[in-house]
């Protein structure tokens, strides 16, 4: 987002896991009437505050909502949860301690959005592929902290020599 400096980033990469939908898209807003580019990610699991069948009744009543005399002129109601969040950027949910919360993506299965296990699947190989690409980085670290090891032994004689040199 901006930096104290008043610099942006190019395009800022929101993971939006376990985020209020409404305080998150208050935030995102703000960065993009800033003129910031702003990219989210893994919006099936912003949090609503309230329980699920709470959240599924009021979308279900808004639903109902639509126009008399041209119904497609109506407003239009989106049931993946990208979607939903990009409608919700401009209204606040208040966060209250001790209520009830739910995962949008739970909501979005409730309501019609297909696309729910297919990305809860997705998101476990990644998940398995991350884990693993940590593990690998960990293992690379410790080499590398080996080697300096070695090398710093192989090279104190000069580093003697050149340590007076350095300030």
């Amino acid at each position: 987002m901006v930096s104290g400096s008043g610099i942006c980033a190019r395009r800022v990469v929101v993971d939006a896991r376990h985020h209020m939908l409404g305080r998150l898209a208050s935030i995102v807003a703000k960065e993009l009437l800033n003129g910031q580019k702003v990219v989210i990610v893994r919006c099936e699991e912003i949090c609503l505050s309230g329980g699920l069948v709470r959240q599924k009744m009021k979308y279900l009543r808004f639903l109902r909502k639509r126009m008399n005399t041209k119904p497609s002129h109506g407003p239009i109601h989106f049931r993946a949860p990208a979607k939903i969040l990009w409608r919700t950027i401009r209204g606040v949910l208040r966060l209250q301690a001790g209520h009830k919360y739910c995962l949008l993506g739970h909501l979005s299965k409730e309501v019609g959005w297909g696309y729910y296990d297919t990305v809860k699947e997705l998101e476990e190989k990644r998940k398995t592929k991350s884990l693993v690409m940590y593990e690998r980085k960990k293992q690379l670290a410790k080499l590398r902290i080996k080697a300096e090891k070695v090398v710093e032994e192989k090279l104190a004689t000069q580093l003697d020599i050149l340590a007076p040199l350095t300030y």
